[in-house]
């Protein structure tokens, strides 16, 4: 039975009866398995997401939801940073001239420049198996939940959750209610397989015409089934995107009380995986042991998507379909290294968080 079916069904009673949710305010989820593409037609009241460009006035038929205004001629590379001190405080403040991309070791001319406070575009992706007797998705659930809390009305959010295949579970909605209700409405597990490498492709894939500010929170174990794709193969495609991922790692408790050689070795592997996500993207990985730490860690996330600068600029090279390494620095205004004082009064470079590379589109037929 599929997991919208028990929604649909029984679990409809209960979240009345429970919440005390009006029936008429219930989401209406999906009735297609499977995928929904974001940028899927949300509820007429809805106000159209900003896109970086004028908005023109809704059409009959056109779809709502965050979508991607893409000029044909254009080879902008588009970079999201975060600059915090070392003791992990976000500095804000800065000019277009404090920041410098190294494309390739190759100082690059940045064209576009924006603190960027628009609104957060950002999927839930959450890992929902009957592992360990449904404690992952237990403790998942509990977690997607409270991080609801930290986005403004005017933030958009889908929910999708994954065991051995993927469910769209809200589209993207500035409705946070939606979501909840959805949330609550998470009962029992389906499935002991986790297909993380499948599933993450999936949503990179569907974010690929999302414009703007995006980026997927990553509640996972880590852990990984039997996907159709390797690690490989996810690595490169992550190597293809500007969604940032922020991973928040849900088998430090398990690791903590089950350590074994095995285990040991298994659970290094994952996290390593989940940290290699935030690192090659731009975002950061959080590894909590105990429940208590969760709403430090949804500020901290909150604060980096509300946080970044937007960076961007046409590369100097022509394309190559080569992946290309990036560097971001952030100078004073002398050009030196940008400087802060910490705790002990010392002073340090500032840490940037931004995507370490991006894949060069190919040339086209009639390129030289």
């Amino acid at each position: 039975m599929r997991l919208n079916d028990w929604i649909r069904g029984g679990l409809f009673a209960i979240l009345v009866a429970v919440l005390g949710v009006p029936p008429a305010v219930l989401p209406a989820l999906s009735q297609e398995p499977g995928p929904a593409k974001p940028g899927a037609a949300q509820q007429p009241e809805q106000p159209k997401p900003p896109t970086g460009q004028q908005q023109p006035q809704h059409q009959p038929g056109q779809e709502n939801g965050p979508r991607a205004e893409i000029s044909v001629e254009s080879t902008l590379v588009n970079v999201d940073a975060v600059v915090t001190d070392n003791d992990g405080n976000v500095v804000t403040g800065l000019k277009k001239e404090n920041f410098r991309i190294l494309d390739e070791n190759k100082p690059q001319q940045i064209t576009v420049f924006a603190p960027t406070d628009a609104p957060i575009t950002i999927v839930i992706l959450m890992e929902f198996s009957a592992e360990n007797y449904g404690f992952y998705g237990y403790k998942s659930r509990d977690w997607a939940w409270g991080f609801l809390s930290h986005l403004a009305p005017k933030d958009w959010v889908a929910f999708k959750i994954y065991d051995i295949k993927t469910d769209l579970i809200v589209d993207f909605t500035q409705d946070k209610r939606e979501v909840r209700q959805a949330v609550a409405g998470l009962f029992v597990p389906g499935f002991h397989e986790e297909n993380l490498f499948d599933s993450l492709i999936e949503t990179l894939d569907e974010m690929r015409d999302v414009h703007g500010k995006k980026s997927i929170l990553l509640l996972s174990t880590g852990r990984n089934s039997f996907s159709r794709h390797t690690l490989d193969q996810t690595y490169k495609r992550i190597k293809e995107t500007d969604v940032t991922i922020f991973p928040i790692g849900m088998g430090e408790e398990i690791d903590l009380y089950s350590r074994s050689a095995r285990t040991d070795v298994a659970y290094a592997q994952m996290k390593n995986e989940l940290n290699t996500f935030a690192d090659m993207t731009g975002g950061h990985a959080w590894f909590p042991r105990f429940y208590g730490e969760m709403p430090d860690i949804f500020n901290a996330v909150a604060a980096f998507l509300r946080s970044q600068y937007s960076l961007g600029f046409s590369p100097s090279t022509p394309a190559d379909g080569k992946f290309h390494r990036l560097k971001v620095e952030v100078v004073d205004d002398q050009g030196n290294p940008l400087l802060l004082e910490d705790r002990k009064g010392k002073k340090k470079k500032v840490v940037v968080y931004a995507r370490n590379g991006y894949t060069s589109p190919r040339l086209s037929a009639g390129g030289n």
